[in-house]
């Protein structure tokens, strides 16, 4: 029964690996989305121009290999998540955006891809 329990365990917390902690899963984005200043200070953090809460710290450690990976860790929920942030970053502050993406894809590698999913499932 151990050894059992021991493999299921073992099993499950590989299936979990494959993805980011669903901990963020109901993170709440309204506040980012209908503020300015809030979606602003996350953008900063990002950027290392100001300071960070303990939640856009969290983010901003995943962001390298989650654009590396296009999102590939990212549960279903935090993908629709990340493309609402995203959008409103575009389109709200655009030279925040060119930035963001400066630090993070100087070379505009992952572009493509990453407009790609960023029209996926598209409201």
């Amino acid at each position: 029964m151990l050894i059992a329990s021991l493999a299921l365990l073992s099993a499950l917390s590989t299936v979990t690996a494959d993805f980011y902690s669903s901990k963020y899963d109901d993170f709440d984005i309204q506040p980012l989305l209908a503020n300015d200043r809030i979606l602003l200070g996350y953008t900063k953090c990002f950027l290392d121009q100001g300071p960070c809460t303990p939640d856009a710290k969290d983010f901003k450690k995943v962001i390298p290999e989650a654009l590396e990976t296009i999102c590939g860790k990212c549960t279903p929920k935090q993908k629709q998540l990340i493309r609402q942030v995203i959008r409103a970053i575009m389109d709200r502050h655009p030279e925040s955006w060119k930035q963001l993406t400066g630090k993070f894809d100087p070379e505009d590698k992952h572009k493509d891809d990453f407009d790609k999913f960023l029209a996926e499932n598209r409201k």
